[in-house]
């Protein structure tokens, strides 16, 4: 019978590459133009935010410039972007 050692910190190490792979942010910056209710709204609609999350999300956009309001695979956030870009908010992926 064989027996395999697997190395921990190897492990390790894949884990903390694929999580920094696969990790990105969509950002959306405050502007002059969109009302509070038409961002909310977006939120939820495109981002698939509860409505408190999308309040809090607003507020933090108003207020500090800028807001991650969703984290996870390129691809995903790069629809979501465009579906805000497409209602006039000011977005990207990072």
């Amino acid at each position: 019978m064989r027996e395999f050692k697997m190395s921990t910190e190897t492990l390790f190490e894949e884990e903390v590459v694929e999580k920094q792979v696969a990790e990105h942010n969509l950002i959306v910056y405050n502007d002059d133009v969109n009302t509070f209710d038409h961002v909310i709204e977006s939120l939820i609609k495109i981002c698939k935010h509860d409505a408190v999350q999308a309040e809090q999300c607003t507020m933090l956009i108003h207020y500090k410039g800028k807001c991650d309001v969703k984290s996870g695979d390129y691809e995903k956030l790069k629809g979501m972007c465009t579906g805000l870009l497409d209602r006039g908010i000011s977005a990207e992926v990072e």
